[in-house]
């Protein structure tokens, strides 16, 4: 009621100062505030002027100065207009004719992943697992650690590159080969796919907690729950590649991307980051305990320079009674006090809640027989059967037949199919593995029954839902609870946004537009790459041939008339936001590129990924601005340059709006910050050559 009753007097507030005069021609103040009323007005503590200004008001209007007071935007115009604000302590300064840009909003990231402490990082890419052996025992030799200490490698390139040779058959191998006294985890750089070697795998615990390890028995016993999130080679014995829920039972989520003491003793290093790329409004879209802890330590130490918003992770089923029944209220109990925590900070806030309703739809097609995605589909993954070059590279010859009475029978006996010989045998008859008759339409990573009461919960304890869902049935899923959460609590104005959002079909492009919820599009994952990436899911999903970008990007197939349609949702009417979903890919949430990306649909390298689905450079321009805003719950406070609101802004080096006006989208990538404004204080300046 609360938040109905502040929304109303915001409402009132700005028909009230709408009903004032017309906007002036040369002005563009929020509440049409002319040049006029702004000269009787008090002098400015700033004014910046010779600049051209995007405000991402709602007729994306372009000024040409600013003034601020107290932190605030007093009046964005004509330097004539803004000029009159001017007193004898006002500091004015020019811009030089460059672009300035509501600071940039990022909805979904990760910010205590970030900050880069000089770790084993693969910077996302791809190499053999022979080179990957040879980085990981340098890095480790460089880092000398504790025998028996754990070895974090991140931004594994999971879906190119990982060729065997004979020394190095899995990623198992490879990171055995790396080291035997470590356990080592490699995480990919979607955070979802992972490996280990050999005495990581051996320490795998069971729900009782006994340390049973992963091993063809035990996958079979202890978690054959995980099955599909482990991969197996021919014997049924892990290869070490093991995404999502299977990563659990081996090594639980670290704090903070294993850097929580390093964040604690500088947690201004992630605020010092997102300010130097012009962001000053950020989700943490999974905060946990450790989470909380660096964001005290923050504002402890320092004033914030960003807005924060933080969406609470929480895993229902730890929260299982005596009888095995949830205790939502327990859980939510546990959600207030953190909500509360942060209530009295104007800069802070923890009113959303995350929850995943898939996992991952990419695949190992290097294991044999190939590990399968786990998202869920409507149709079951196919099976491709591949061939390699001399080089060890992959292309397409053929693929399964799944209602084939062979595949019929070892599905029905599989334990004939239990050996060595048996595997061999069936191989050299049919040419692939008969694991390869296996039919998954994947699994949602909660129980739907528990998916959807979870998040009608939260809509009932006053939280916005944020959600993971990248395929088809995952959205499915996602908009039939928002619905049905809706109908429980009578709102229908809720910000809940959904994350990721990789397949979309044109009737749940239709359902996000009805019913409002934002899209937080990773805009820099809009790539195709043959031989590379595709490799590990289009096969899966399309049938194809071959491995080139004409057989892999089909404009007919399923995947390249669904995967990321944002121009269709958004003409649909589909609102969209921007999340870098950093230290996803890169630590660095790259909001140029993204911008990039999101126009050209490529890596500049590569061809593009259905190119009819590019938006201009105001539409993603507006997904980083105002809309980001809607999505946080701030767009009183920020979201675009006008009259009341903060005074968040950037200038940045090259004109991006020009870039993409006049066909050069392919240097938006390039831009950098030269300066972050946050409430009118100057908190990030480049350094000059």
């Amino acid at each position: 009621m609360i938040r109905i009753l502040r929304r109303a007097a915001c409402v009132l507030v700005v028909f009230a100062m709408a009903s004032i005069a017309l906007p002036s021609k040369r002005g563009v103040n929020a509440g049409g505030d002319s040049g006029k009323k702004a000269a009787g007005a008090e002098k400015a503590d700033y004014i910046l002027t010779d600049a051209k200004i995007y405000t991402a008001d709602s007729g994306r209007h372009m000024a040409e100065a600013l003034a601020v007071r107290d932190g605030k935007i007093i009046l964005v115009g004509s330097a004539v207009e803004v000029a009159k604000l001017a007193g004898k302590k006002t500091v004015i300064e020019k811009a030089g004719g460059k672009l300035v840009l509501p600071g940039l909003i990022d909805s979904h990231m990760h910010p205590t992943g970030i900050v880069d402490f000089g770790g084993c990082d693969l910077k996302s890419k791809a190499r053999t697992l022979a080179k990957i052996a040879e980085f990981v025992r340098a890095c480790i030799e460089k880092q000398r650690p504790e025998e028996g200490k754990w070895v974090e490698v991140i931004h594994w390139e999971f879906g190119a590159g990982n060729q065997p040779d004979a020394q190095h058959p899995t990623l198992r191998a490879a990171l055995d080969a790396a080291s035997m006294k470590h356990p080592i985890s490699m995480t990919g750089w979607d955070g979802h796919h992972g490996a280990f070697n050999s005495m990581a795998l051996a320490g795998a615990k069971n729900d009782k907690g006994e340390v049973v390890g992963y091993s063809k028995a035990t996958i079979a016993r202890d978690f054959s729950k995980l099955k599909n999130y482990i991969g197996v080679d021919a014997n049924g014995e892990p290869t070490g590649d093991v995404s999502d829920q299977g990563r659990g039972p081996v090594r639980p989520r670290v704090p903070g991307g294993g850097n929580h003491d390093l964040l604690m003793k500088s947690p201004e290093r992630i605020t010092e980051f997102v300010n130097s790329v012009g962001i000053t409004a950020i989700q943490d879209a999974a905060a946990t305990a450790g989470s909380y802890e660096i964001y005290d330590e923050l504002i402890r130490k320092r004033p914030l320079t960003v807005r924060l918003n933080i969406a609470q992770l929480y895993l229902p089923e730890r929260f299982r009674d005596a009888f095995g029944k949830i205790d939502y209220d327990k859980l939510f109990a546990q959600a207030d006090e953190i909500r509360k925590r942060y209530a009295a900070n104007p800069l802070t806030r923890a009113d959303a809640v995350k929850i995943f309703a898939d996992g991952v739809p990419e695949a190992n097609p290097n294991n044999v027989p190939p590990t399968l995605g786990n998202s869920p589909r409507p149709t079951p993954y196919l099976q491709p059967v591949f061939e390699k070059d001399a080089e060890g590279s992959l292309s397409v010859k053929g693929y399964v037949d799944l209602d084939s009475p062979v595949c019929a029978y070892v599905r029905a006996k599989p334990e004939e199919y239990a050996t060595d010989w048996a595997v061999a045998d069936f191989e050299k008859e049919y040419g692939y593995h008969p694991g390869q008759c296996a039919i998954s339409y994947g699994v949602p990573e909660h129980a739907p029954a528990i998916f959807n009461e979870y998040i009608k919960r939260a809509h009932l304890a006053g939280y916005t839902i944020h959600i993971h869902a990248i395929s088809d049935t995952a959205l499915s899923m996602a908009v039939d609870a928002i619905e049905a959460a809706r109908a429980a609590d009578g709102k229908d104005s809720q910000p809940d946004t959904i994350a990721h959002i990789q397949f979309v079909t044109p009737e749940n492009a239709a359902r996000l537009a009805k019913d409002h919820i934002y899209l937080a599009f990773t805009y820099s994952w809009f790539y195709a790459e043959p031989k590379g990436y595709d490799l590990s899911i289009v096969p899966f999903i399309n049938r194809v041939k071959g491995s080139t970008y004409e057989a892999l990007h089909d404009p007919n197939s399923y995947m390249e008339k669904y995967e990321y349609p944002v121009k269709t949702v958004k003409e649909r009417g589909g609102i969209l936001v921007a999340g870098s979903d950093a230290p996803v890919l890169t630590n660095d949430p790259q909001p140029f590129v993204n911008m990039e990306m999101a126009v050209t649909r490529k890596r500049r390298d590569l061809p593009p990924l259905s190119p009819w689905e590019r938006i201009g450079i105001r539409d993603v321009l507006d997904a980083y601005t105002i809309n980001g805003a809607h999505a946080l719950g701030r767009a009183s406070e920020i979201g675009s340059l006008e009259t009341g609101k903060s005074a968040d802004f950037i200038l940045v080096d090259q004109d991006i709006l020009a870039l993409g006006d006049q066909g050069h989208p392919e240097k938006i990538g390039d831009t950098k910050v030269l300066e972050t404004w946050f409430m009118g204080k100057k908190v990030y300046s480049a350094k000059q050559p």
